[in-house]
Formats: structure tokens, C-alpha cells, sequence
């Protein structure tokens, strides 16, 4: 009788720890699959399921650390405890199958902790991620603070481990920030401004895509293959433009791109001019390729201008040769160029800023390092995609966003795109701003 309560009492003991060990498994995928969004949008709830999955991910390291604690631990106990059970209940022949008993415990075990202690819990975790967090978010925090001195520890130690190996592995390389504090003491003081400039583009040349400093599919203006010829010169007067792709419905199936001087010698011909023999084959590039490879391209093709498409096939935006050398040398203007600056200084701590500027090059111009923004920019590439990362969700005019001591506003906004941006930097007592 003894002997099965005691049983019965393992059972009931080892259904609890599986259970722990669901909610603790699935919490870790359901806290650290939370965006940057996901979390702003959670700190403007007054839910306190929801503040309390902002206040536990205050410290994601701490956290971690105390999930894989109790985790490890409430495993190890759950295998002593089904080691005693399978004991009890199944009697084995060890001089007729030696190793059979250790064999059976070992797939029983794994089978158990694998189900409900892996799969169920981050597949139902990883479907509805806030949801979990907030269900179990009071279990997580009794965790948190169980093992918050242990956690504690090791992340401290941990940091020190990592700090050493990094050194290691840098051994003599710098960083950019070195790169960056090197090119400032040893650039003499004749053009010193443009001098730096151009070196700590050289510098950055090679970590950038595409992406990053293409123009946006917003921005590209094409020519629809079946206007007549007429219409093709308007077009080009109009914008002034060298190359223009050539598309058929939308700008997702270009066919080709035109050059403006090859439609010169044909100036005078008549209104129904065929001019699609005129259209030369189009250069397709991904986005997230590197700039510093497609120059290489260009140079071996010996062309100027790209098609940049996103992963689905999609017309992402252009990119030309000049837009991949002002990398290097700054804004190269020509007489077409407007001479308006997408970024306008109103004093030290005030700038009016056109959304579609690269989040590159407003570090650049406000002397940050350009990965100043990279914890909160998602996969945005400009200052307008940076605000709708920051506001999670599209804004209204007049709307702010903070982050650190940046102030962002919305001044302007056309055909659902922000188009206008104030900045206003908080001086801090002592600037911590990385500069760039």
C-alpha cells in the first residue's frame, strides 16, 4: 500500500515537472521571438500580463540563463524519477538481455522530454508567441526569481569568457570604430573633411548591400513598352534621366532598359516610330548582394546600371554606378541633380529629414557610426522605414518617436509615405553617441 502511494505520488510529481518543463520551453521561444515592435507595442498596454513580459525581458540574458537553469534541472529530475518508475513497474531479465533495461529507459525518457519538453511546447509557442508569454508569464517570473542569483553568475562569467575570446579572435584586426578614430588623428588638416570622408568610405565599401543605397521601387521611373514614340520623348524630357527601364503592366515585369542616346539619332522620326528594337537587355541584381561585388560586375560587363529584385522575383528598386561610387566619394552632382539636400541641419540638435534617406547616410551627415540604429531598424534600410520600426504601425502627422536621445516627427506625409521628418537630439550630460 505504501509502495503505491509512493508510486502514485512519483507520477503526480513527474506530470508536474513535465508540465514545468512545457511552459518553460515554449516561454523560451515565445519571449525571444518577440520583435522590437512586439515589444513597444506591449509597453503602451496597461495589461499586467503584458508589462510583465516587458519587465522579465528587461534583462534577456538573466532570463535566459535562469530558463536553461530550471530547465536543465527539472530534466535531470524528471529522468531519476521515470528511472524509478520503469523500475517499479517492469522487472528485466539482465543475464538474457543485457542492456535491454538501460536501452528501454533511454528511448521511454527521450521520447517523453522530446514530445512535451521540445516539440508541443515551441510549436504551439512559435504559432502565438504573445499569447503564450502572457499565459505563463507568471511562471516564468517565479522561475526568474528562483534562480535570478545563479543566472546571475553565469551571465557575468559568460561575459567575461566572450570578452577573452573576442580578443582572441581579433588578435590584430580593428574595428570600424578604430578604423574610424585612426582616419580622424591621421588625415592632415588641407581638405581634411573630404579626405575623411573618402577614406572611411573605403573603409565601409565592403559591409554594404544593395539594399542599403539603391533607389526604391517608389522611386524608379519607368517607361511602359506599349506608349508610342511621341510619348517615349516627352517622357524622357520630362525627367532627364540616361537609362530608364522599360516594363510591361508593372514595373514587376521589366523587359529591358533604353538608353537616351540611342533614341537621339532618332529624334526626328514620325509619331509611330518602332522603337522597341532600340531596347537593350536588362542586368538583374539580388538585393542583399554586396556592392562592393557588383561593382566588380559592372566593371567586367561594362555597364552602369542594374534591376535590383527582392527574394519573390519582384522589382525591389534600381541601382546605378554612380549610386555605388558616391559611396566612396560623397554626392556626385551633375546639372540634373536637385540641389535641395535630402537632409537639412536647422542647428546642431535640429534636422528636417527626407524619409527616404538612407539610414547610412544620415549617420553620416549627423556623425554617428552607421550601426548606431541596427538593434531597432528591423529590416529597414531608410529614416521613413526606421519610424515605422520605432511607432509599430503607420503614423499620423505631427506623431513622435523616441529612442535614446533622438526625437523623431512626422512633418509630411504623401501617398502613404512619410516624406518629411523632424529629428531633434536631446543633448545628454556626457554624449555616449558612437561616432561614426
Amino acid at each position: 500500500m505504501a509502495s503505491l502511494q509512493q508510486d502514485s505520488g512519483l507520477f503526480i510529481l513527474i506530470f508536474i515537472l513535465l508540465f514545468l518543463s512545457f511552459v518553460i520551453a515554449g516561454s523560451e521561444v515565445a519571449f525571444f521571438s518577440l520583435s522590437y515592435k512586439d515589444i513597444q507595442v506591449l509597453k503602451t498596454k496597461h495589461f499586467k500580463p503584458f508589462q510583465r513580459i516587458v519587465a522579465l525581458l528587461e534583462d534577456p540574458k538573466k532570463l535566459l540563463s535562469s530558463m536553461l537553469i530550471a530547465n536543465s534541472f527539472i530534466n535531470i529530475c524528471i529522468i531519476l524519477i521515470a528511472n524509478i518508475l520503469i523500475d517499479h513497474f517492469f522487472i528485466f531479465d539482465a543475464i538474457s538481455f543485457p542492456g535491454l533495461e538501460f536501452i528501454i529507459k533511454v528511448i521511454a525518457v527521450t521520447l517523453l522530454l522530446l514530445f512535451f519538453g521540445e516539440i508541443l511546447p515551441k510549436v504551439m509557442a512559435t504559432q502565438n508567441n504573445i499569447r503564450f508569454a502572457q499565459d505563463f508569464g507568471f511562471i516564468i517570473q517565479v522561475v526568474y526569481i528562483i534562480f535570478s542569483k545563479p543566472s546571475g553568475l553565469l551571465v557575468k562569467y559568460t561575459n567575461l569568457i566572450e570578452k577573452k575570446l573576442e580578443q582572441k579572435r581579433l588578435g590584430s584586426s580593428y574595428s570600424m570604430e578604430e578604423l574610424d578614430h585612426a582616419i580622424e588623428l591621421t588625415t592632415s588638416p588641407s581638405n581634411q573633411a573630404n579626405e575623411k570622408n573618402i577614406l572611411k568610405g573605403i573603409v565601409k565599401f565592403g559591409n554594404i548591400s544593395v539594399k542599403q543605397i539603391m533607389k526604391t521601387r517608389l522611386d524608379v521611373c519607368g517607361v511602359d513598352a506599349s506608349i508610342p514614340f511621341n510619348d517615349l520623348l516627352a517622357h524622357i524630357k520630362e525627367h532627364n534621366y540616361s537609362r530608364f527601364p522599360i516594363y510591361k503592366e508593372d514595373l514587376d515585369s521589366i523587359s529591358g532598359i533604353i538608353h537616351t542616346k540611342d533614341i537621339i539619332p532618332h529624334i526626328g522620326e514620325n509619331a509611330d516610330y518602332d522603337w522597341k528594337p532600340l531596347i537593350r537587355p536588362a542586368f538583374f541584381v539580388h538585393e542583399q548582394k554586396m556592392i562592393e561585388d557588383l561593382l566588380k560586375e559592372f566593371q567586367s560587363k561594362r555597364i552602369h546600371f542594374a534591376i535590383v529584385v527582392d527574394e519573390f522575383g519582384g522589382t525591389s528598386g534600381i541601382i546605378t554606378l554612380e549610386d555605388i561610387l558616391e559611396e566612396i566619394v560623397g554626392d556626385i552632382k551633375d546639372e540634373f541633380d536637385e540641389e535641395e539636400s535630402m537632409i537639412k541641419k536647422i542647428d546642431e540638435y535640429h534636422y528636417i529629414i527626407e524619409g527616404k534617406t538612407t539610414i547610412i547616410d544620415f549617420c553620416n551627415f549627423i556623425e554617428i557610426a552607421t550601426n548606431y540604429f541596427d538593434t531597432v531598424k528591423g529590416e529597414s534600410d531608410t529614416v521613413a522605414g526606421l519610424f515605422l520600426e520605432l511607432a509599430g504601425a503607420f503614423p499620423t502627422l505631427q506623431q513622435v518617436v523616441k529612442f535614446k536621445q533622438f526625437s523623431f516627427t512626422v512633418l509630411e506625409i504623401q501617398k502613404n509615405r512619410i516624406h518629411k521628418i523632424q529629428l531633434i537630439i536631446t543633448p545628454l550630460p556626457t554624449q555616449n553617441i558612437e561616432h561614426g
